[in-house]
């Protein structure tokens, strides 16, 4: 039997999994397959050393422990289904637990730097007032990128001082601070209309060309805005992301409100900035304290 074609119409028709889940778990267990073969035994025989040994031998080729992990999920998942058709007495994956992932702190940038960083944008050219709310938007909110170029006019309260986010879970809602808000209304009231071509373009953010600002053409803007300020660090647009989240999480916000403001289904993904704020704390005490 074909227990790849099999796996295959199982996660689609009985798990509904996502396409890149499909693709990725597909592309996992067919890698296993190869190295079992490789290894004379057949799918429907493996143990647990054999899961454990294939670990060892993606560790050996160079593999990111994120990647063995996610193979070992891949092996579970696949072993549930031949536990299903009865083509094994027992997932030879289950309870085995790869290396564990130690996941490094986001890099984050002091107030100064974002002060600097923010300085670059010239308000008084079109490129510059547009840049400078989009930069001023992004540390302001902590919204991802793909959600700050996916804004449309209407997702904008000026007023309110609020812009409205479709994230990848639900809608939320996100406060701006003022000089944010005063940056966004210079670029809607004096430069987004000049730079449109199709006056029904809804989108927010847009190039030069008149049409939605991409990702790409975004990266760009905060490579050359680092450069222009000589900040010696990797700046990216999730930097002020995690900047964002790191500054209020100093200034005294609590984790559930930064939670629901970067928009992440699980406060364990926000509780890292716990671990960042703590570390910078640890280094000032060495610095400063007069025995450390």
């Amino acid at each position: 039997m074909d227990y790849l074609t099999g796996y295959e119409e199982w996660l689609t028709s009985e798990k509904k999994a996502a396409a890149n889940t499909l693709c990725s778990y597909l592309r996992d267990v067919r890698q296993f397959s190869q190295w079992m073969s490789g290894e004379r035994i057949g799918l429907s025989q493996a143990t647990q050393n054999d899961i454990r040994s294939y670990s060892v031998y993606l560790g050996k080729r160079g593999k990111s422990d994120a990647t063995i992990v996610r193979s070992v999920a891949a092996l579970k998942s696949f072993y549930s289904y031949m536990l299903s058709i009865h083509a094994v007495p027992a997932n030879p994956a289950k309870g085995f637990t790869p290396t564990k992932i130690e996941r490094k702190l986001p890099a984050v940038l002091t107030s100064r730097e974002v002060d600097l960083f923010l300085e670059q944008p010239d308000p008084t050219e079109a490129k510059g007032c547009r840049d400078k709310a989009m930069l001023e938007v992004l540390y302001a909110t902590g919204i991802r990128v793909s959600e700050l170029i996916a804004l449309n006019v209407q997702d904008v309260n000026l007023s309110l001082g609020f812009i409205r986010c479709l994230g990848k879970h639900k809608e939320r809602i996100v406060p701006m601070y003022r000089g944010a808000v005063r940056a966004l209304e210079a670029y809607m009231t004096e430069i987004r209309p000049q730079l449109l071509e199709d006056p029904q373009e809804m989108a927010l953010f847009v190039n030069m060309s008149g049409e939605r600002m991409s990702r790409q053409g975004f990266w760009k803007i905060v490579k050359h805005y680092q450069e222009k300020a000589g900040i010696k660090k990797d700046i990216t647009p999730h930097t002020l992301r995690h900047s964002f989240a790191a500054h209020l999480l100093e200034n005294g916000a609590d984790l559930k409100s930064i939670q629901e403001m970067l928009g992440h289904a699980d406060i364990s993904s926000t509780q890292i900035y716990t671990q960042i704020v703590s570390q910078k704390l640890k280094d000032v005490y060495i610095k400063a304290h007069p025995r450390a």
